[in-house]
């Protein structure tokens, strides 16, 4: 069998993890976290509630990503803790709901931004550009993974610029006459504390979800055990610190009012300062989608790639092609599918990221609890890297994500319980294959 190329350096899979966080998430959900906890410290204290539990999640699965140092990521951590099943179910989640959902709800972001500078765009235009957006880039990535690496540097670049000038523009031009920032924990506190912020952290796990599509590369890291957990590390370490920064710029430059009320937060603040303001970031905001599609093509067909590899799915998806060493079969059902989502989901932005978040987070966490189960059956397996804090920091993400999976389940059965149904239908497949 073909062997994928091992070029991807410690920087380029910091780009890489780093890049699939940032994309539209902090330019478009703040005003939904904002609308859940309508308090500027609470607004704060969420976002740094899901940087924890990236940062834990990352510590975590630095052991598992030491151990498991080929292609796959949380697929193979699910397939060796748990059996072929579960990392069967973990990568029919991703094909059907989580990747493929990210990636039409990136595209219809993507081809909105773009009616700021054509209003007249038409519905049927505007997903007809998704749609042709998903399939240039993943035909570009196809071609290789030097290509995937220098798109993956190059944007990632350009959103950090961004998201400076935002973060700058915001300190420098705050003006307490016009915006009155109150930290106090007096007034807008929710009735129920602990559902708001779990509620709000839907936009926030969504913003920096994304950190462990490094752990999917690892088949083709550069001294793999070592290179993917620090890759991981450094990259929500940037995330959160860029959040939380560009969040108080926001606030800087807006009340927390109109944050809660529009979609376009970042255009609105940088209006307030120059009349262009709104349209330049709107080009920021485009590349930091276009992007995110990028990485988002690349990275995630390289589950369907270990998974078809271990002869637990179907084995066509295996195929590498002989020139660009690339996975190309999987990386052409993956756009096919995600087409297909986004033609249904079409326009229903909030409904896909709470349909994509709780599938996402449900599985984190029960990869987090991979490590005490692995710790057990593979006392002796060699580990060069160790989750620090063990075990307190793994079992504060796997408590937080258990926790979120919960709430959104209780409060938004209509785009938690599909994904549950399409597990059920998944493992059918599943015994039928193993059948076969």
């Amino acid at each position: 069998m073909s062997n994928l190329q091992k070029k991807l350096t410690l920087y380029g899979l910091t780009m890489i993890a780093v890049g699939s966080c940032i994309g539209s998430g902090i330019f478009v959900t703040p005003a939904q976290i904002a609308g859940a906890v309508p308090n500027a410290t609470l607004v704060l204290a969420v976002w740094a509630l899901g940087g924890v539990i990236a940062l834990t999640g990352a510590l975590t699965f630095s052991e598992l990503g030491g151990m498991f140092s080929k292609s796959g990521g949380v697929y193979v951590y699910l397939k060796e803790a748990y059996g072929e099943m579960t990392g069967f179910l973990y990568g029919w989640v991703i094909l059907l709901v989580i990747n493929t959902g990210a990636l039409a709800g990136l595209c219809v972001a993507f081809a909105e931004y773009l009616k700021i500078f054509v209003p007249d765009i038409s519905q049927g235009a505007k997903t007809a550009i998704a749609a042709a957006t998903m399939l240039v880039l993943t035909g570009i990535n196809i071609l290789g993974v030097n290509v995937s690496q220098g798109l993956s540097n190059f944007f990632t670049g350009l959103k950090l610029l961004a998201i400076g000038g935002i973060i700058v523009a915001g300190f420098v031009f705050f003006d307490p006459a016009k915006v009155h920032l109150d930290f106090s924990l007096d007034t807008n506190i929710p009735a129920n504390l602990t559902t708001a912020m779990l509620t709000g952290l839907i936009g926030v796990l969504f913003s920096v979800g994304g950190w462990h599509h490094a752990s999917y590369l690892a088949g083709e890291a550069i001294d793999a055990p070592r290179t993917v957990p620090r890759a991981m590390f450094l990259g929500v370490l940037i995330v959160i610190a860029m959040y939380l920064l560009v969040n108080l710029a926001y606030m800087f430059l807006l009340p927390l009012e109109a944050i809660a009320e529009t979609p376009r937060v970042a255009g609105d603040a940088m209006a307030t300062i120059a009349p262009w303001g709104g349209k330049a970031v709107a080009v920021a905001i485009a590349l930091s989608i276009f992007g995110t599609i990028s990485i988002y093509t690349m990275s995630a067909p390289r589950i369907y790639f270990a998974m078809a590899e271990d002869g637990i799915f179907f084995k066509q998806l295996a195929f590498v092609h002989p020139r660009w060493r690339t996975p190309v079969v999987a990386m052409l059902v993956q756009v096919v599918w995600a087409i297909a989502v986004l033609l249904f989901f079409q326009g229903f932005f909030d409904r896909i990221i709470t349909f994509v978040t709780f599938m996402d987070i449900a599985f984190m966490g029960l990869a987090g609890a991979a490590v005490f189960v692995l710790r057990r059956k593979r006392k002796d397996a060699e580990r060069p890297v160790r989750a620090w804090g063990y075990p307190w920091v793994p079992a504060i993400f796997v408590a937080i994500s258990a926790a979120f999976a919960v709430n959104t389940l209780l409060e938004r059965p209509e785009q938690a319980l599909p994904g549950l149904g399409l597990l059920v239908v998944g493992a059918g497949v599943f015994v039928v294959l193993k059948r076969r």
